[in-house]
């Protein structure tokens, strides 16, 4: 590389750092950071075109004047942005465009959740064409569950078809691998003499054909093969999932859905959900319909009695030793609470295999009650912090019959003990 190329790539690596800087600060650096890169790359315009409009759209989120900048123009801002509450449907319209074609998905979600969070953007959730242009993600569902009572009848299918999109993300992202731990854990008992490639036990026909071993040729040359039994029994586990409705638990009731949903469309699980606040609300029929219309059907907010409705999920126990209840709250009770433990710690105790899961979702550390957390582990019942690619493990160790609390520190999750 000659000198003349290293200094223009220099200049462009210069160029690239000070308008990002300029995108992080915002107008008021303009002028400063404007001085200081002509000295290293004269002439320049510190933001190219495409720069301008992503600018323009972090700005009416941002920038405390809440204007948007003419993008044809190299600096300053003008009071047409429009970024106020009562920004136009047009204006939002094409800001929502800007937001999702320059910049990444991720980003998307977090300045989406800004601009309700912080100019109150209710028309976002309100009319089916800006709502139709948002970009689905849990974020999203959260705070439509949370609004749903104000959402207009005219944007509902809208606001549906948004959930459905996430619901059927999430699905796709963990269907497989629970359908892979559940039958893994209960269809794989017997054995049966119909072929199926897919159902060959491997394990016991290398070791039943050992003696067939070629010794010329390196191989074994199997005279029998041996195949799982494939036929699934109906029901033969109950799993109970009780999902906590409190507001600081959406990304956890979405995904919780999605797990029920899958469970109940296995036939060897009796599957039954229930949602509770200060009332219990069984979920199960909704659930084995659709997980749409499951988080229709759940409330966000209020206050939290978790002993009454691990007590209305009791009353559906009719084999401990076949039953796996899955508690998902941050376990702050308003209720009785050394009741709940006393509850949990006898309902493991008659056999149930129990699990407590603080969150649900795929990052963020959970604010949970750490005091009761602590009693529940001491007494057996896992609590702790859950993503989702690790439950279908649990859920495996769980219907093979296998001690949970030594399977999760296997799985290296920090128990809360």
């Amino acid at each position: 590389m000659d000198t003349e190329e290293a200094h223009a790539r220099s200049e462009q690596t210069a160029a690239k750092r000070f308008a990002r800087w300029r995108l992080i600060l915002g107008a008021a650096t303009e002028e400063e950071l404007n001085r200081l890169q002509q000295c290293v790359s004269p002439g320049d315009r510190l933001l190219s075109e495409d720069e301008r409009v992503m600018d323009q759209a972090l700005a009416a989120i941002y920038d405390e004047t809440g204007g948007t900048a003419d993008a044809g123009q190299s600096g300053g801002r003008t009071a047409s942005r429009g970024a106020g509450s009562g920004a136009s449907a047009p204006v939002l319209s094409r800001w929502l465009g800007d937001v999702r074609t320059f910049f990444p998905n991720d980003v998307v979600s977090i300045i989406q959740q800004d601009a309700m969070e912080r100019k109150g953007w209710k028309q976002l959730l309100f009319e089916p064409e800006l709502l139709a242009n948002v970009k689905p993600d849990i974020a999203m569902v959260g705070t439509l569950m949370a609004l749903k009572g104000k959402i207009p009848e005219r944007t509902k299918e809208t606001a549906r078809q948004l959930i459905q999109a996430v619901v059927d993300d999430l699905k796709q992202r963990m269907e497989s691998n629970l359908r892979r731990a559940v039958t893994g854990a209960l269809n794989r008992r017997q054995h049966s003499p119909l072929p199926s490639l897919s159902g060959i036990d491997w394990k016991r026909t290398i070791q039943r054909n050992l003696k067939h071993y070629d010794v010329e040729h390196k191989r074994i040359i199997p005279e029998k093969f041996y195949y799982f039994d494939r036929a699934q029994r109906s029901h033969e586990w109950k799993v109970i999932i009780d999902i906590d409705q409190s507001g600081s638990m959406a990304d956890s009731i979405i995904w919780a859905s999605v797990v029920a949903a899958i469970f109940a469309s296995l036939p060897a699980l009796d599957t039954r959900v229930v949602a509770f606040d200060t009332s219990v609300v069984d979920l199960t029929e909704q659930c084995n319909n659709d997980p749409v219309d499951m988080l229709f059907g759940i409330q966000l907010g209020g206050g939290t009695d978790i002993d009454k409705s691990v007590a209305y999920c009791q009353q559906f126990i009719e084999e401990p030793k076949k039953t796996l209840f899955i508690l998902i709250s941050d376990l702050y009770e308003g209720g009785n609470q050394n009741r709940l433990v006393r509850r949990m710690r006898e309902m493991r105790e008659s056999g149930v295999k129990t699990l407590c899961l603080l969150a649900l979702s795929d990052d963020g550390k959970p604010f949970y009650d750490a005091g009761v957390a602590k009693r529940f582990t001491r007494d057996g019942t896992p609590s702790f912090a859950c993503t989702p690619n690790l439950l279908p493990a649990l859920v495996e160790g769980a219907l093979k019959n296998q001690n949970l609390s030594e399977l999760v520190q296997r799985l290296g999750i920090k128990l809360d003990s």
